[in-house]
């Protein structure tokens, strides 16, 4: 039988001969390890058979091509096959020495490897970081960055300690899906250090905010935890005024949907970081503030519990919180729910019967109605999330649904002083429109409204400034708005309702009960017929003037009377009104790149 020659496949010193002439060996088997540039590369059998004779030894220095063994080639009895044997691939359930290491590690992060942690959090009422990941996630699909990290702290406690008790640093994150979308998501682990923030979880912060613009992510953060951390040791870093991150998280505003998660203590730096968010979802028990207790008593300002900081009745009434919830569980189901407005359009959609717009508005034009009926009305079913509802209440702002595709909505509130525009309603909506605006949301405007607050203690509000975010706001934005105006449509208010002027929106129309005009009525005429009025000396017969006047002025200035001047594009059947809303903002063109940053205010 013809001898086989082995030869050297490259250049190199013959660190061992694994064989010995005469020696069987069967295809597959180690004969000559050769080692070239610090790496070992071992030299097997081609075939079975047995080694004939050995060309080097041990310390030989070989070229490519150079013999090494001569190899008969026979049948071995009982030799595995090299694929079969132990530590190849096919044996699946080996776990490496290496490997049982990195696992042992991994393992140590995780829930069940801290259960006495977990029972207090639990005893608490809360629910461990990686439980909200994992609620959030769909199943299965959270990667996680950084987990073997640990805190800087190997100058003053051991590295074993280290590993077993700061685990990830305090900072869960990675990339899962959400509702089949990926998205960046971030927990401080208020298991580990209190959810504070240290000197290794704000690079881990820096990477995945990075990440997370690159790639077009939302992020849903957790924010739970008391702000910087003092106590570590292993950085050079005297102020930590130079870290990255809420550089990093601020410049993802307007550019991905941010939604930030609060629930118990969240004070500092991560409330600092909660604050650039798009939107604050906080539980019933959450306490929210830029200082908590130390910073505060240090500042020589007081003493005070954690409990006293910013709860979430203060912090739902001044417009931080726009979304409060009971707990984690209802916080989680809400980002999810929050974020599919942004995932595009849902195909499964039904909508409340039409018709039933029409009985919505009362036929007496100064009786009050409830705005929110008309909004449920008006979408598809179980499609409204109202932001901010505890605070600006002259104004409503919703995400909704209509025909399956996602808008923003804004509606002016005639139960809070008739519907009148104040300080806070305008800040409110200004910054919502930027939030649409960001994000490529049409925009629905529902109308109805007499103005903007006015008088000595309005203008103690600073209302010139305020008021004016609406027309600075409206003639940036790049999304397209429908305008409906269910009654009143008078003034600045009614043009910063539509963007600036009842002609920006792509399409403006009125329900049969719509009234417009440069002033509320009333006002125009005691201004307008003042002279007049003031000449007739009996009050009743003044007031019964009066009262014609103003109705002469409704019939000049309701929609019926504006439409025959192309004030408006038409007057509707309210029944008609979603046909107008998806007829006019359907294929509106909506710019990729649109502003810069989301207000936070």
């Amino acid at each position: 039988m013809t001898e086989v020659q082995v030869t050297a496949p490259m250049h190199g010193t013959v660190e061992s001969v694994e064989v010995g002439a005469g020696q069987q060996v069967a295809a597959g088997d180690p004969l000559v390890v050769l080692e070239a540039m610090k790496m070992q590369h071992v030299v097997e059998a081609p075939a079975p058979g047995v080694v004939r004779r050995l060309t080097v030894a041990a310390g030989d220095t070989v070229a490519e091509g150079d013999p090494l063994a001569c190899l008969e080639p026979t049948v071995v009895e009982g030799a595995a096959p090299a694929a079969e044997r132990p530590g190849t691939a096919e044996d699946a359930d080996a776990v490496r020495a290496d490997l049982a290491e990195v696992l042992r590690r991994h393992e140590i992060g995780q829930d069940a490897a801290r259960p006495e942690a977990v029972a207090r959090r639990h005893a608490t009422g809360r629910r461990t970081a990686r439980e909200n990941i994992a609620d959030l996630c769909d199943p299965g699909t959270f990667t996680e960055y950084g987990p073997l990290v640990i805190a800087a702290q190997r100058a003053r406690r051991p590295l074993r300690e280290l590993i077993e008790r700061t685990p990830a640093d305090g900072l869960v994150a990675g990339v899962g899906d959400v509702g089949g979308r990926p998205a960046m998501v971030l927990s401080y682990d208020y298991m580990v250090l209190a959810g504070t923030q240290g000197a290794m979880n704000h690079i881990k912060k820096d990477r995945m905010f990075e990440l997370a613009e690159r790639r077009r992510l939302p992020v849903v953060l957790f924010a739970e935890g008391g702000g910087g951390r003092p106590g570590d040791t292993d950085t050079p870093t005297v102020s930590g005024l130079d870290t990255m991150a809420f550089h990093l998280f601020a410049r993802l505003s307007g550019r991905v949907p941010l939604v930030g998660i609060a629930a118990g203590r969240c004070f500092a730096g991560n409330a600092a970081l909660l604050g650039c968010c798009d939107v604050v979802i906080a539980t019933r028990d959450a306490n929210i503030g830029m200082g908590g207790p130390a910073m505060i008593e240090g500042g020589g300002l007081g003493t005070f519990t954690p409990e006293q900081i910013g709860p979430i009745d203060v912090q739902t009434r001044n417009g931080v919180v726009d979304l409060p919830v009971a707990d984690e569980a209802e916080a989680v189901a809400t980002a999810r729910r929050y974020l599919s407005y942004f995932q595009g359009p849902v195909r499964e959609w039904t909508a409340p019967d039409q018709r039933r717009l029409r009985s919505l508005i009362p036929e007496d034009r100064r009786r009050v109605y409830d705005v929110r009926a008309v909004i449920d009305g008006l979408a598809d079913t179980d499609s409204v999330l109202e932001l901010r509802r505890g605070f600006g209440a002259g104004i409503i702002t919703a995400l909704v649904r209509i025909e399956g595709r996602p808008h923003g909505l804004i509606a002016n509130n005639p139960a809070h002083l008739g519907g009148a525009i104040d300080r806070d309603a305008a800040d409110k909506a200004a910054r919502f429109l930027q939030l649409c605006d960001a994000h490529g949301l049409p925009v629905v405007s529902l109308c109805d409204t007499p103005g903007f607050m006015v008088g000595p203690d309005a203008e103690e509000t600073a209302t010139v400034r305020h008021f004016s975010r609406l027309f600075v706001t409206g003639a940036h934005l790049r999304v397209p708005i429908c305008m409906v105006i269910l009654r009143k449509a008078y003034g600045l208010g009614a043009q910063a309702m539509g963007g600036g002027s009842l002609r920006v929106p792509v399409a403006t129309v009125a329900w049969p009960t719509g009234e417009l005009g440069g002033m509320g009525l009333e006002g125009a005429v005691r201004l307008g017929f003042r002279r007049e009025l003031e000449a007739i000396a009996d009050p009743a017969e003044r007031e019964a003037a009066f009262e014609q006047l103003v109705a002469a002025a409704y019939e000049r200035g309701k929609a019926l009377s504006a439409a025959t001047v192309f004030e408006v594009d038409d007057v509707i059947d309210p029944a008609d009104t979603r046909r107008w809303i998806t007829t006019a903002l359907r294929d509106v063109p909506i710019p990729e790149h649109r502003r810069g940053f989301v207000d936070t205010w």
